[in-house]
């Protein structure tokens, strides 16, 4: 599933994996890996859920690693890389366990919440491509303690923008 958000004024790509049950058509041209084989994954794949949130979401292989943070419980924050000129910021969330995740990334003024499940793990890959997103930075996520998260912080393509 891919929507774009407007957040204050930029526009983010948000793609969510495993988060629902839905009889949706799957989107055989999603770019996220499934992390068991090289098929790509779609919306509401059954194998999402036994995926650990103590493993970080995987970038596709035109993406640069930029930062990680391995499983954590609670509140965290964490610093990226800088990326080069035109880059796109990639935030992959990987979450289990009842609660709502907060995460912020003050460097491009965004922040988003991301509601966790008891029993399932969810996963969200956002893409901001927006002015001085090349930039090193920090994220800060406010959690629950019995919320487990990992993260990936990447560097990619800018997000295609729809004119209208």
């Amino acid at each position: 599933m891919r929507r774009l958000l407007p957040v204050a004024g930029v526009v983010v790509t948000l793609v969510t994996t495993g988060c629902t049950d839905s009889s949706e058509p799957s989107d055989a041209s999603s770019r996220r890996p499934d992390p068991s084989s090289s098929a790509p994954a779609s919306s509401g794949q059954p194998d999402e859920g036994q995926v650990s949130a103590a493993e970080p979401p995987e970038l596709d292989g035109s993406e640069r690693m930029a930062g990680q943070q391995p499983e954590t419980k609670g509140n965290a924050s964490f610093s990226y890389a800088k990326g080069a000129a035109g880059d796109a910021l990639i935030v992959a969330v990987r979450c289990r366990g009842a609660g709502t995740i907060k995460v912020v990334v003050k460097t491009v003024n965004v922040s988003f919440p991301l509601e966790c499940l008891a029993g399932k793990t969810r996963t969200t890959y956002n893409q901001i491509g927006v002015s001085g997103a090349e930039k090193p930075g920090t994220v800060s996520v406010t959690a629950p303690s019995e919320v487990h998260w990992s993260m990936t912080i990447g560097r990619g393509e800018p997000p295609a923008e729809d004119q209208q």
